[in-house]
C-alpha cells in the first residue's frame, strides 16, 4: 500500500524576490526571529500559508507595506473569513479563523517588537471565541481491533503498518510524533518509546504495549532491513523508497484502513489517539496518568475525554435509575380486538416434536 515519495527540495525563501521594506519582505526575519526562540519548522510552515493569504488579501487592496496595514485593514480581513467559503462550499470554521487571525498577530507582534512598527494593529484584535469539542469519534475495543487486523500480514508493508497501527493505538502519540520515530527512541526490552520534541518542543517517555513491540520487532526484524537506504536515515517507520513517511502520507493510509475495517466510522491517527485516552479511562486509569501519556500542558486538555468515557456511567444508568422502562406495554397502548371481524379459527395445540 506504500506510494514512492521523494524528499521535498528546500523552497526559494519567501522574501528572495520581494520589494524591501513590504509584507512580504519581512517573513524571512520573521522566520528566522521564530528559529531563534525555539519555534518549530513545522509551526513556521503552517503560519507561513496563512500569512500569505492575509499578504494577497492586503495587496489586492493596495496595502504592500506594515506601515500601511491599520486597525480597519485587519478588522475587514476579519469579516473577509467570517465570510469566506471552502472548495466545498461551506463557511470557514471558527477555529481556522482563529488559526490565521493568530498567525496575523503573532507576526504584526514580531513587526511592533523589533521596532520595525511602532504600533501594533492587532493589539486590541477581538478574537473568536471556539468552544471545546469533543472527539468525534471514538472507537470501542472491538472496533479498534477490526482496525488493527485490517492490513494483510502476509504482506511486508502489511507487517509495517500493522506495527504503526499498533504504536498508535497503544501509546496515543501525534501523527507527527509516529512519523519522527528514530530506531534509538524505542526501547522493547523495557516497553518505552521517547518522544523526541513533541509538541511544544517537550520530551517525554510513554509505556508501550507487549504487543505493539511484538509486531514492532516483526518489523525491525523481517522488513525494515529490506527497505533501508544507506546511509540508514535511523527513522523508524521506512517507505518503500526508504525514506521517512510523510505526515499525509501517514493520515492518508491510517484512513484507508479505518474505512477498509467496515466499522463504518471515520478517522486517521487522532482517532487512536482519542481512543486509547477514553479507554484508559474507562479502564480506572487516573486523569493525570492519561495526562502523561498524551503529553498535555493542561490538565483541562485531558479532562475532555471524561465526558467522552460515559459507557459505564451509561450502563449504571440503565441499571439503577428508577425510571427506566421495565415494558414497551407502559407505552404501547393494547390493541383493542375488532368484534365486528370474522371469529378467528380456533387454534391447534402445538405439536411437541418426535423424539424419534
Amino acid at each position: 500500500m506504500s506510494v514512492a515519495r521523494k524528499r521535498s527540495t528546500p523552497k526559494a525563501s519567501p522574501s528572495l524576490y520581494a520589494n524591501p521594506g513590504t509584507l512580504l519582505f519581512y517573513l524571512e526575519p520573521y522566520h528566522e526571529w521564530q528559529l531563534v526562540r525555539g519555534f518549530s519548522e513545522h509551526t513556521f510552515a503552517r503560519g507561513l500559508n496563512h500569512l500569505r493569504k492575509f499578504i494577497r488579501f492586503c495587496e489586492e487592496r493596495g496595502v504592500n507595506t506594515p506601515e500601511e496595514v491599520s486597525r480597519p485593514v485587519v478588522e475587514r480581513y476579519q469579516r473577509h473569513l467570517f465570510h469566506v467559503q471552502t472548495k466545498a462550499g461551506a463557511p470557514l470554521s471558527i477555529r481556522a479563523q482563529l488559526s490565521y487571525l493568530l498567525a496575523v498577530r503573532g507576526f504584526f507582534r514580531y513587526l511592533a517588537k523589533e521596532r520595525i512598527l511602532l504600533y501594533n494593529p492587532t493589539a486590541d484584535m477581538d478574537l473568536p471565541k471556539v468552544g471545546r469539542r469533543l472527539p468525534r469519534n471514538v472507537l470501542t475495543v472491538q472496533e479498534a481491533e477490526a482496525v488493527l487486523s485490517a492490513p494483510e500480514v502476509e504482506e511486508p508493508f502489511g507487517i509495517r503498518d500493522r506495527a504503526i497501527l499498533e504504536v498508535l493505538y497503544s501509546t496515543g502519540i501525534r501523527r507527527q510524533e509516529t512519523v519522527n520515530l528514530k530506531l534509538y527512541d524505542v526501547d522493547l526490552e523495557n516497553r518505552t518509546v521517547f518522544i523526541r520534541e513533541g509538541k511544544g518542543k517537550k520530551d517525554r517517555v510513554v509505556p508501550i504495549g507487549e504487543r505493539a513491540c511484538l509486531w514492532l520487532s516483526k518489523y525491525l526484524r523481517e522488513v525494515r532491513p529490506r527497505l533501508v537506504v544507506e546511509p540508514d536515515p535511523q527513522v523508524l517507520f521506512l517507505t518503500h523508497a526508504g525514506e521517512f513517511l510523510a505526515p499525509n502520507y501517514l493520515t492518508e493510509l491510517v484512513q484507508r484502513y479505518v474505512e477498509a475495517s467496515g466499522i463504518g466510522k471515520k478517522g486517521s491517527c487522532h482517532l487512536f489517539r482519542h481512543t486509547m485516552a477514553t479507554l484508559m479511562l474507562e479502564g480506572g486509569a487516573d486523569v493525570r496518568y492519561v495526562q502523561a501519556m498524551l503529553g498535555h500542558s493542561q490538565l483541562s486538555t485531558t479532562e475532555i475525554y471524561t465526558h467522552v468515557s460515559i459507557r459505564k456511567l451509561k450502563e449504571v444508568h440503565e441499571k439503577t435509575h428508577p425510571a427506566k422502562m421495565k415494558a414497551a406495554a407502559w407505552i404501547d397502548p393494547p390493541v383493542e380486538e375488532n368484534t365486528d371481524s370474522a371469529p378467528a379459527a380456533e387454534k391447534r395445540p402445538e405439536e411437541k416434536p418426535s423424539p424419534f
